[in-house]
C-alpha cells in the first residue's frame, strides 16, 4: 500500500521580474567649470589689448624695425653672438666634465682644487669675472717663455695678446665651466651604483664605464639644465657689449647712438633673441626625446609634428 505524500518544505523559487533585470547604465554628466570658462575669456582678453597695443603704438616705429631687421650689422653682431656661444658652450662644458670628474675622483688633492674653482667662480659676477680678465695687463704686463736655466724664449704684451673677443670667451668659458661641472656632477650621480657594481664585475676600466655607461644614463638628468645654460649663455654675451666687443646687442646701441631711434633697435635685438632661443628650445626638446629613449617601458609621446600630421590626415580622412 502507497504511503501518502508528503509535502515539500522547500522555499518556492522566485520567478524573475522585471525589476531583477540589469538596469543601464547612466550617462555621467561632466562637472561644470563657468569660473574656467570665464578666466580663459579674460586671459584671451588682455592678451588681444596687449597685442593691439605692441601694434598700434607708434612709438615702436614698425617700419625702422623691419629696415633694421636684416642690416650687416646687425647681422655681423648676430654672427659674432652665435659663435661666441658655441665656443663657450663647447669649452664650458668640457672643462666642466674634467672638473666634475675631478670632484669625484678619489684623490683628494684633485677633489679640493675642482671645488675651489666651482667655489670661487660661482660667487663672482660674471661682470666682474669680465672686466677682471680685460684689465689682467695691469698685473701681468708681459706674459714670457722661458727656460729654467736658459734665456727667454718668446714674450708678448698682454694688451696684444688678449683683445676683447678673446677676454669675452676666456671670462665666459671659466665662469659657464664652473656651473656645467655641478650639471654634469649632479648627472653622474644620478646614475644608479648598481650600473657601476655591474661594470665593475664585468672588468671594465674607469674610463670606459664612464664614458659607455654612465654618461649616457646621465644625459637625461644633465640636459634640462644644459639646455637652460645654453640659452642663459646666449643671453649673457649681451653683458660683453662692456667690453666694446661688437655683439648682437653692442650693434644695435652703435645704431640708435647715431639715429636716436632707441626702442626700434632694442625690438630688432630682442625679435633676434627670441628666435634663436625658440630654435634651441626645440633642439633641446628633441635631444632629451632621443635620451630618454628605455627610460620607461612605456612608448614615448607624440611630438608636436607628428600630432599635427595626425591631424591633418583625420581631417583629409573625413
Amino acid at each position: 500500500m502507497a504511503s501518502p505524500a508528503v509535502p515539500s518544505t522547500a522555499p518556492p523559487v522566485p520567478r524573475p521580474t522585471a525589476a531583477a533585470e540589469p538596469l543601464a547604465e547612466l550617462p555621467i554628466a561632466p562637472r561644470r567649470r563657468p569660473w574656467r570658462y570665464v578666466g580663459g575669456g579674460l586671459a584671451l582678453l588682455a592678451t588681444g589689448l596687449l597685442l593691439r597695443s605692441l601694434a598700434g603704438n607708434p612709438a615702436f616705429e614698425w617700419p625702422v624695425v623691419g629696415a633694421y631687421l636684416t642690416s650687416a650689422a646687425i647681422l655681423r653682431g648676430l654672427w659674432l653672438t652665435l659663435w661666441l656661444t658655441a665656443v663657450v658652450t663647447v669649452l664650458g662644458f668640457a672643462l666642466g666634465t674634467v672638473l666634475a670628474v675631478a670632484r669625484l675622483s678619489g684623490n683628494p688633492v684633485l677633489r679640493s682644487l675642482s671645488w675651489g674653482f666651482v667655489w670661487i667662480f660661482r660667487a663672482t659676477p660674471l661682470l666682474v669675472q669680465l672686466l677682471f680678465w680685460f684689465n689682467i695687463g695691469a698685473l701681468y704686463p708681459r706674459l714670457a717663455l722661458s727656460l729654467p736655466f736658459g734665456g727667454e724664449l718668446f714674450a708678448v704684451r698682454t694688451v696684444d695678446l688678449l683683445g676683447p673677443v678673446l677676454t669675452a670667451a676666456i671670462g665666459l668659458t671659466l665662469h659657464e665651466a664652473a656651473f656645467a661641472a655641478e650639471v654634469v656632477r649632479s648627472g653622474v650621480l644620478s646614475v644608479d651604483q648598481g650600473q657601476l657594481e655591474a661594470a665593475a664585475s664585468l672588468g671594465l676600466g674607469r674610463g670606459r664605464v664612464l664614458r659607455r655607461i654612465v654618461l649616457p644614463q646621465a644625459m637625461r638628468a644633465i640636459l634640462p639644465p644644459a639646455g637652460n645654460m645654453l640659452i642663459g649663455t646666449l643671453k649673457g654675451t649681451s653683458v660683453i657689449s662692456v667690453l666694446a666687443v661688437h655683439d648682437l646687442l653692442f650693434s644695435a646701441q652703435l645704431i640708435y647712438n647715431r639715429t636716436y631711434q632707441v626702442i626700434p633697435l632694442l625690438v630688432v635685438a630682442t625679435l633676434w633673441y627670441v628666435a634663436v632661443t625658440s630654435l634651441l628650445s626645440v633642439g633641446q626638446y628633441y635631444l632629451e626625446r632621443y635620451f630618454a629613449r628605455g627610460s620607461t617601458r612605456a612608448e614615448l609621446p607624440p611630438t608636436p609634428w607628428q600630432r599635427a600630421r595626425a591631424a591633418l590626415r583625420r581631417a583629409g580622412g573625413r
